[in-house]
């Protein structure tokens, strides 16, 4: 799967909120100043392409739909982040944000939790 442009992105954003739409619904959900109507239109269809949405059809008028959700997406993304830059380790992923003067004690305590609560799923042998 294809990494997304920052505007297709935005736009399968919108569509993964909303779960369908037209064109001129889906500008609606753009910020100030919003993109013209045909750059949207230009959008949907790349994305179209990509094989990311698709749509019905009423009369001229194109109704689309994500054939790919938020989540596919995002493992996909994460996916190759780790084999790209954490050598598929998430020893390295953990350490590297660890690291980090962004990740606050509140986040760091959330995070031994959530290992906490899997290593007890898993067993001991695991």
């Amino acid at each position: 799967m294809n990494a997304l442009t920052k505007a297709e992105e935005q736009v399968m954003r919108i569509l993964w909120d909303e779960k369908e739409g037209f064109v001129k619904d889906l500008l609606q959900h753009f910020p100030e100043p919003r993109p013209a109507y045909n750059t949207v239109s230009t959008i949907i269809r790349i994305l179209e392409k990509k094989g990311f949405v698709d749509h019905r059809s009423f009369g001229k008028s194109h109704q689309y739909h994500p054939l790919v959700s938020r989540e596919q997406y995002r493992n996909e993304r994460f996916s190759g982040l780790m084999k790209d830059y954490f050598n598929n380790s998430m020893k390295q992923v953990l350490s590297h944000f660890g690291s980090s003067e962004s990740l606050s004690m509140k986040e760091a305590d959330e995070i031994i939790k959530i290992m906490e609560d899997l290593k007890q799923k898993q067993g001991p042998d695991e």
